[in-house]
């Protein structure tokens, strides 16, 4: 989406702020304005600030909701190819490649007595600003996989995040591929 647009909160939105993470509330029946419509997700302005919303909520905004699915669990079970499948589902806020093709991703443990999965991932660059919207982006997603309670989302920077940890075709996407 290119053009900036004005749009109501239907009802009581979940967000992140930018860049720090943190979880607000946008109330129903607010006015915000949309900036950026990036790999499902939306970034809007909101008193001034810029949030993250997540695509999963865009109906709370009156927009097409990004549907994350998965079977009706017949288990008590974490299965870990959907949480695999809910981490593909996060993109990176700049580049529109999901997080997984991307090679962030280093590791998911499954805990099926605490019902919590643990993800080791890492960031482009070790500073990058949006480092807090995307484990918060990470956690949202993933705890919407059947029977996960809790999420723990560890940065890590060893090994460095390279080109060559990206899929081919992430790196056909962004151009990358030579």
């Amino acid at each position: 989406m290119s053009e900036r647009r004005m749009v109501v909160a239907l009802a009581d939105c979940p967000a992140r702020r930018v860049p720090d993470g943190t979880p607000i509330t946008i109330p129903q029946d607010t006015f915000v304005t949309i900036t950026q419509a990036l790999g499902g997700n939306y970034t809007v302005t909101y008193h001034g600030q810029m949030v993250r919303v997540d695509g999963t909520d865009a109906d709370k905004l009156g927009l097409e909701a990004d549907t994350l699915s998965f079977p009706e669990p017949t288990d008590e079970q974490i299965h870990e190819d959907q949480v695999w499948q809910a981490l593909g589902s996060v993109f990176d806020p700049e580049i529109p490649v999901d997080l997984v093709n991307l090679g962030l991703i280093y590791g998911v443990k499954v805990d099926q007595a605490e019902k919590r999965v643990d993800i080791r991932m890492t960031l482009t660059a070790p500073a990058c600003g949006m480092g807090p919207v995307l484990v918060g982006d990470v956690e949202y997603r993933v705890r919407k996989v059947p029977n996960v309670k809790s999420v723990k989302v560890e940065l890590v920077f060893d090994p460095p995040w390279a080109r060559h940890m990206m899929s081919e075709e992430a790196q056909l996407e962004t151009g990358m591929f030579f």
